[in-house]
């Protein structure tokens, strides 16, 4: 059996590590807000190029909080991809705002500044451009797209922890970056956990506050906030892993050129460029047979997965939130999408063998 991920495998080389890093949080007899989070955020600022980095219980809040620093009024538009996690457009919801959708391009499945300029209205206040799959947006031009209109920018980092555009590393340019740190991450914790990236100083110390309840100083509190602190035993794991993360990417990266040249043309790769450096959270195809392919794959002993099988649109939970609009682009990626194997668990071996699967089955 190739599996789609095998989280013993890919954390088994920090084992040894991982253990040390807790019987020292268990000794310190502090486990939030301490010395280990404090050392993460400013090794991870480093790496991603800001001056803040501010640790967060998970993804979805790295979202959310800085949406409602901003303190834009009620029912504000935010504009997201129509095809991303439904996670981004919760976090604008949660936030009292509105989120409108926006289609990707179909070749890259990111938003492009062409498509978020007709989109923009009076009520517009920020652009949230995902980086999905680890393919990073077209950074720059979205930054000077929102500086024309007086608009703030945020990127969903979640899935593109160090991918570049045109040398413009995510998270480090846009007003603020908030990555996850879910286990399946290329950086993953062993739980949720999350982070918020700014240059930004005023935003830095709102974001601070809201995280530790809408307080900066103990038993005072001056915002109504959230309790979503990156505690110290995962900030301890993450800061062994951050050492690997290039190591990380290099090997998925690999594995995805062997995807590249071994696949046949009846499926659509994933667009490569000398103007992205793509991290591969996730190595997806398109075709139309989707979900014949993935049983086949299935009886063949490869796992596989759907990123993700329903549009947000189309999710119940949407009802009523988001305009009630024919999202094509969107529902095309979605019917036909599949994610194939792609991790630290993975040898070239098994890439080859899920490539030579593939291409057996056919069009």
């Amino acid at each position: 059996m190739i599996p789609y991920e095998n989280l013993l495998i890919v954390n088994k080389a920090f084992h040894e590590e991982f253990k040390k890093s807790f019987a020292t949080v268990l000794d310190s007899g502090w486990f939030v807000l301490g010395r280990e989070l404090q050392a993460f955020e400013e090794e991870f600022a480093q790496y991603v190029g800001v001056k803040h980095c501010i640790g967060v219980g998970n993804g979805l809040d790295a979202l959310t909080i800085p949406l409602m620093a901003w303190d834009f009024p009620k029912d504000s538009e935010v504009l997201v991809p129509s095809n991303t996690y439904i996670a981004t457009i919760i976090a604008i919801i949660h936030a009292g705002l509105k989120p409108v959708l926006i289609e990707p391009s179909m070749k890259t499945y990111n938003i492009e500044p062409e498509s978020i300029e007709e989109k923009i209205t009076e009520k517009t206040k920020a652009i949230l451009s995902v980086h999905l799959y680890g393919k990073a947006c077209p950074i720059g031009a979205i930054n000077t797209l929102a500086k024309k209109y007086h608009l703030k920018t945020m990127e969903d980092c979640a899935q593109a922890h160090g991918a570049r555009h045109q040398n413009i590393q995510t998270g480090s340019t846009c007003d603020a970056g908030a990555y996850s740190f879910y286990p399946t991450k290329n950086l993953g914790c062993l739980g949720d956990g999350g982070a918020i990236t700014t240059n930004d100083d005023d935003l830095a110390d709102r974001v601070r506050m809201l995280r530790n309840y809408g307080s900066q100083k103990k038993y005072v509190f001056d915002r109504v906030g959230r309790n979503s602190r990156l505690d110290e035993i995962q900030a301890a794991f993450l800061r062994i892993k951050l050492k690997n993360l290039d190591a990380i990417t290099t090997h998925k990266r690999t594995l995805a050129e062997i995807y590249h040249q071994e696949l046949g043309s009846h499926v659509i790769k994933p667009q490569v460029s000398k103007d992205s450096y793509d991290v591969f959270h996730i190595y997806n195809i398109r075709l139309k047979k989707r979900d014949e392919l993935r049983s086949y794959l299935l009886n063949q002993g490869i796992q596989t997965e759907v990123h993700y099988p329903v549009p947000p649109h189309k999710q119940k939970a949407l009802e009523g939130i988001i305009d009630i609009n024919d999202f094509p682009v969107s529902e095309d990626i979605h019917r036909s999408t599949l994610s194939l194997p792609i991790s630290t668990a993975h040898s070239e071996n098994d890439i080859y063998k899920v490539a030579q699967a593939i291409n057996n089955f056919g069009g």
